[in-house]
């Protein structure tokens, strides 16, 4: 597999005359163009799941308390300071006291109580609306908020650095969707439905002295081919999270800096347990037991993945190899198809949404199926459809998809979440995961449910990307390891 040291390509581009003009124009510039695999369908993050609308707004357009680095640590944004307290029950943070939405609202602890109140109530579409329920806001003053969660909760100061926690303006949040209006360094110029989304640069921005860049154009770019394309023809200036077929022919070319990102990513076949005769573990278990990892990872990622047998990453704090709990073997795969009294062929069919990954890896995964006896109809669907029918709407029986969020394991505690897995002995475990102050016991517990989510084979679980960004030389400030997906924007500079 690629190591990034391989990769990396050195900012060699001032050492061959042919390139000078590049690199200079490189130099003197103050807007980016950034490519984006998908387009987002709306622009707030708390009325989606869609991580795309993230990858443009968090950090940019809306900040939260918090702010996660690069590095997976937390640091101050809206908030100076904060106390947690011993129980991990309650954090007293401390407003920065110059922030201002872009409507020119003065934030204070009543923006922040207002949004957090407005993601646990019963309109909210937010993904993580049962944490927010979890939480009770206090305001003693105008720049104090108390935070007090029902349970002992070691993740919620990462949690509140996520798109999901964004602080909004209580008067403009109803439009946020289509006219966001928060704290951060940037505003929408324009949003041509289709090709791009300008960000201009807001001069009010408490520390808009420090922001390099003053004008940002996201380019909505899903093809893999056609994303290296407009790379080599300097129509895109950075694509993070690139197709991974495309990086080949970057890395020995001094134009260009290769970055290969550690993520929290789970690429997995996600399955409709509701569904006969998938509500079998033993029908699941051939599935997954048909698949070899590591080809669906060489064909659909380039090389670019680690294999993973459960909903965790290597890396992440608790983690176990599950891998050997269901591990490739068409043989027991058939077996197991025979045991369930499955009828041969057995039909299933996988929609697909517009990445790449997921049309290479659906047409690698499908040809394996293939051999132990089941037909899989591949359903190329766009992502606005993929979000309302398949996610929304339950319609499915196999998806492929990528789970970029970081700690998403309580995903499997949702009774109505769409894979439609209920599990009271892994609701049990979860519930343990988040009153658990002392970590050896909360590593224990979550070690327990990755090994019961691999057991239960409740999906087909893939590998961990690895993310590559490639990006003009000279281009400064991209994330070298990527816990989130964000396009921070703030940090940016060509020098």
């Amino acid at each position: 597999m690629p190591t990034r040291r391989h990769l990396l390509a050195h900012a060699a581009a001032a050492m061959l005359p042919a390139l000078l003009p590049l690199s200079s124009l490189a130099a003197s510039k103050n807007s980016l163009t950034l490519g984006m695999a998908l387009e987002p369908p709306v622009l707030d993050p708390t009325a989606s799941a869609a991580a795309a609308i993230g990858e443009i707004v968090h950090y940019n357009l809306f900040e939260t308390l918090v702010k996660i680095t690069p590095q997976g640590t937390i640091a101050p944004l809206l908030a100076q300071r904060w106390e947690v307290a011993p129980d991990w029950k309650t954090i007293t943070f401390h407003l920065r006291q110059d922030a201002q939405f872009h409507n020119g609202v003065p934030l204070t602890a009543d923006s922040v109580k207002f949004s957090f109140d407005r993601a646990a109530s019963s309109a909210s579409t937010n993904k993580d609306k049962a944490l927010f329920a979890q939480l009770t806001v206090s305001t003693p003053d105008r720049y104090t908020v108390v935070v007090a969660s029902a349970h002992s909760n070691p993740d919620l100061l990462f949690a509140l650095g996520q798109a999901t926690a964004i602080i909004v303006e209580p008067g403009s949040a109803a439009t946020n969707a289509s006219a966001p209006v928060g704290t951060g360094p940037y505003r929408v110029q324009q949003w041509q439905k289709g090709s791009r989304l300008t960000l201009l640069a807001w001069p009010q921005w408490r520390e808009a002295g420090r922001i390099a860049l003053q004008r940002v154009t996201f380019r909505f770019i899903p093809d893999a081919a056609a994303q290296a394309t407009a790379l080599l023809a300097g129509d895109v200036d950075v694509f993070p999270r690139i197709g991974a077929r495309s990086v080949e022919q970057f890395q020995n070319d001094p134009r260009f800096q290769v970055i290969v990102s550690g993520s929290r990513a789970k690429t997995i076949v996600s399955v409709n347990n509701a569904r006969p005769p998938l509500n079998d573990v033993r029908v699941r278990r051939a599935l997954a037991a048909a698949i070899d990892r590591q080809a669906v990872i060489t064909g659909a990622a380039d090389g670019f993945g680690v294999p993973i047998g459960s909903h965790y990453t290597p890396g992440a704090p608790g983690y176990i190899d599950t891998t050997g709990i269901n591990p490739f073997d068409p043989e027991k795969a058939r077996q197991l198809l025979k045991e369930a009294g499955v009828a041969q062929p057995l039909k299933l069919q996988m929609t697909l949404p517009p990445t790449p990954y997921a049309r290479q890896g659906g047409e690698i995964i499908a040809a394996q199926l293939a051999q132990v006896g089941v037909q899989v109809q591949l359903v190329n669907v766009e992502w606005a459809q993929w979000l309302s029918q398949t996610y929304g709407a339950k319609q499915y029986d196999l998806t492929l998809i990528s789970h970029v969020e970081p700690l998403d394991l309580g995903n499997y505690a949702k009774a109505d979440y769409y894979w439609n897995y209920r599990s009271s002995a892994f609701d049990q475990l979860y519930q343990r995961i988040q009153t658990s102050t002392d970590p050896e016991e909360r590593n224990q517990h979550l070690a327990a449910a990755q090994r019961l989510l691999a057991q239960d084979c409740v999906n087909l679980f893939l590998y961990q990307p690895q993310w590559v960004t490639i990006a003009k030389t000279g281009l400064r400030g991209l994330w070298n390891d990527m816990p989130i997906a964000v396009n921070d924007l703030s940090g940016l500079a060509w020098g």
